[in-house]
This record gives C-alpha cells, sequence and structure tokens, in this order.
C-alpha cells in the first residue's frame, strides 16, 4: 500500500459528539495518527450504554483511533494535557468557550503553548458573538441554520433529517479546513492557527439561494415536501407495490424523455408544459399525470424504465437496501472489516476516493484506555509508577 497521505501528523482528539470527533476519524483515514482522550472509566459517548464498552458506532467512528484516559475536570489532568499539546500537529475539541477558558484550553492560551500546532474548535455558535458560550448538538444546529424550517410538507410541522446531517457536514468542513491549514504551514511557513468553526454554519451554507433570494426579493423559503418550485418534475411516487421513487426530469430535455417513457410524447409540446417556468406554473396537474403513470408499476421495474431511458431515478433506500445493493459493495462506497468483538463488521469505507492514495480502516474503535502507556511513557516519559499513581488517583 501506498503512504497514506496524511501519514506522520499527528492529531489529538479531545471531543465528543460528533462533529469534532468525526473530523478526527476523517483524518486517520488517511493517514493521521490520531489519539483520542476519553474521560476515565467511561469513555465516549459513542461507546454506547456500557460505561467504557464497544457499540458498532464506536468501531466505525473511533476507528484509526488510539484512546487515552484523562480526567480533563482535575489540575492534574489539565496540567497533563497542556504536556501533550506541544507534541501533536493538530488539536480537536468541541467543549463550549466558558469550559475551554475555564481548562486552560482557549485558543489564546493553546497558541502560546504550542505555535506551530493547528488548532480546531467546533462549537455551537463559535468562539465569538453574542451566542457563543450556548451549547448545541446536531437537531439544534439544524433549527438555528434554517434547514429544519424548510424541511417538511408543507402542511405539517418542520423536521429535522433523519441522519446527523450537520454533525457530518461540519466534520467534512473540519477536515478540509485542517487540510488548508497544514499546506499553509508546510509551504507558506505560516506556523499554526485557530480554526474556528460554528456547527450551525456547515448546515446555513448549504442554504442556496435562500439569503440572495430573500435579500432581493423578500421571499423566504417555505416547506415544500418533495417538491422543489423551481424545478418541475422532480419529486417521489408512490410505486404499484407502495415503495416511493425518486425522478428527476427537470430540465426541458430529460421532460421530453420523461413523456415519451409515459407514452404521452405530446405533454412535452403542449404550452403548459414546454418550458422550466411553465412547468412551475403547473407543477400540481403535472405530478398528478406522472403519479398516476408511475402507480402501475412496482418500483424496481418503474427505475428500470426510468433509467434505461437516461432519466435519473432511484428508489428510496432504506439502510437494508442499501446493505444489499450490489453498486455500494462493488464500488467500495461501504467495506467489512474484522472486529475483534462483532467479527465481520460492514461499515462506511473512507471518503473521498483517491487514486494514489486512498484511505483505509486499519483498526477499528480500541478499547477504553488502551494506548495509556503508549502515550503516556512513550511521549510524555512518565515512568510505570507515575502512570500507576494517576490510575490510583483517578486521572486517568
Amino acid at each position: 500500500m501506498s503512504t497514506l497521505p496524511l501519514a506522520g501528523i499527528r492529531v489529538l482528539d479531545l471531543s465528543t459528539v460528533l462533529a469534532a470527533p468525526v473530523t478526527a476519524t476523517f483524518l486517520g483515514d488517511f493517514g493521521a495518527e490520531v489519539v483520542k482522550v476519553e474521560e476515565p472509566g467511561r469513555g465516549d459517548f459513542t461507546r454506547g450504554t456500557t460505561p467504557g464498552g464497544r457499540s458498532p458506532y464506536w468501531a466505525q467512528e473511533a476507528r484509526n483511533k488510539k484512546s487515552v484516559t484523562l480526567d480533563l475536570r482535575t489540575e492534574r489532568g489539565q496540567g497533563l494535557v497542556r504536556e501533550l499539546i506541544p507534541h501533536f500537529d493538530i488539536v480537536i475539541t468541541n467543549y463550549r468557550p466558558p469550559t475551554l477558558r475555564s481548562w486552560g484550553l482557549d485558543p489564546d492560551s493553546l497558541s502560546t503553548l504550542a505555535p506551530e500546532c493547528v488548532l480546531v474548535y467546533v462549537t455551537g455558535y463559535g468562539l465569538t458573538g453574542p451566542y457563543s458560550d450556548r451549547g448545541s448538538f446536531d437537531r439544534i444546529a439544524s433549527a438555528y441554520a434554517g434547514l429544519t424550517y424548510v424541511t417538511g410538507d408543507a402542511d405539517r410541522s418542520p423536521v429535522r433529517s433523519g441522519y446527523s446531517t450537520i454533525d457530518y457536514m461540519a466534520a467534512y468542513l473540519g477536515a478540509f479546513s485542517v487540510v488548508t491549514a497544514l499546506y499553509h504551514r508546510t509551504v507558506s511557513g505560516g506556523g499554526g492557527q485557530v480554526i474556528d468553526l460554528a456547527l450551525y454554519e456547515a448546515g446555513f451554507r448549504a442554504s442556496e439561494d435562500a439569503l440572495t433570494s430573500y435579500s432581493t426579493t423578500g421571499r423566504v423559503r417555505e416547506r415544500q415536501g418533495n417538491r422543489n418550485p423551481q424545478i418541475v418534475p422532480a419529486s417521489d411516487f408512490t410505486a404499484s407495490d407502495g415503495r416511493r421513487v425518486s425522478i428527476h426530469a427537470g430540465t426541458d430535455a430529460l421532460f421530453r424523455r420523461l413523456a415519451c417513457v409515459m407514452e404521452a410524447p405530446q405533454l412535452a409540446d403542449a404550452p403548459e408544459y414546454a418550458t422550466r417556468a411553465a412547468r412551475a406554473e403547473h407543477a400540481d396537474a403535472l405530478y398528478a399525470a406522472i403519479g398516476d403513470w408511475a402507480a402501475t408499476r412496482t418500483a424496481d421495474d418503474l427505475t428500470k424504465l426510468l433509467v434505461d431511458a437516461d432519466i435519473p431515478a432511484s428508489p428510496l433506500m432504506s439502510i437494508a437496501d442499501i446493505a444489499a445493493d450490489p453498486h455500494y459493495r462493488e464500488r467500495g462506497t461501504l467495506l467489512t472489516v474484522e472486529d475483534p468483538e462483532f467479527g465481520e463488521l460492514p461499515m462506511v469505507a473512507p471518503l473521498p476516493r483517491l487514486s494514489k492514495t486512498p484511505g483505509s480502516v486499519r483498526t477499528t474503535g480500541p478499547v477504553l484506555g488502551a494506548h495509556n502507556s503508549e502515550i503516556y511513557q512513550g511521549v510524555l516519559g512518565l515512568s510505570a509508577d507515575e502512570l500507576t499513581s494517576l490510575g490510583a488517583d483517578g486521572v486517568i
């Protein structure tokens, strides 16, 4: 295997749930040495409900990481983490600013302690601004970013995404920012810097033209269900077997193909459907016609018919569908790894795919504190007796 692109880069993961630690996971997938600091006796939230245990979720999201235990609430624990930080290229944390200040992990303190280190702060509302001291999670960030407001059917209350979408979007932004900062440090000799990423900003950056449209027209983006008001037809339809199929034929060329597949080519020439603007104005009638046609075929037959006509379409996939899907397997979007506790465990593969230096899963999530000796003795030079004393005092 080729040397991974981030080999030699050391990452200290001082975070939990979920964007910040996943940022570290992405870096570890591509070769960084990631050391995760966890609470003694309990460990990270994603370990599951058993204190110090290993859940399948942990096996995936803590892959390629080393685990050390350290109680950051203690003065000795705070001292140890400050001893560790200068040995690392990257420090990632998501504690709230008041906690960071009380523990001496704020940007000013750490920039002085380790001026060459890239410091990544993934906080709910950022390090500045009137809300900076507030806490947040994916659900709260989605609400504040405006994502929840526009999600769902127009005649029902808004709903959040079924997954922690903003957490993972923020993790990709975090990993991108780290690589950018490392490039600046290496190529320009710019030293370390502080990366200040608010969780809600990842969701807000995905808001398309909502702000520019509101600024110029006063239009507030509202819930449209599965429809896009500007691109018609593009929605989901119920097939004869009750499964749903997503269809996108919003361009003039695609709609003409769809009309032919429906054996109604005259629809493409009808004045009310001949242009994108006209279709948007007469969307209800057009969607009713497509819905009636889609209901005469099973989801698989409908999807094949559309794909064969080069019209983008897919059944709505459950995780069971995905686990059995040949494209996911053959492309390598998911892979199966050997875990010491769970045996053969399918998980999401390292993404994106690089042709010369692809990411890899070298280990799954470790046992709590498995690397205490390696890091505290090998990096800090503590003795075995000191390690025993720290354990007895509950510091590690």
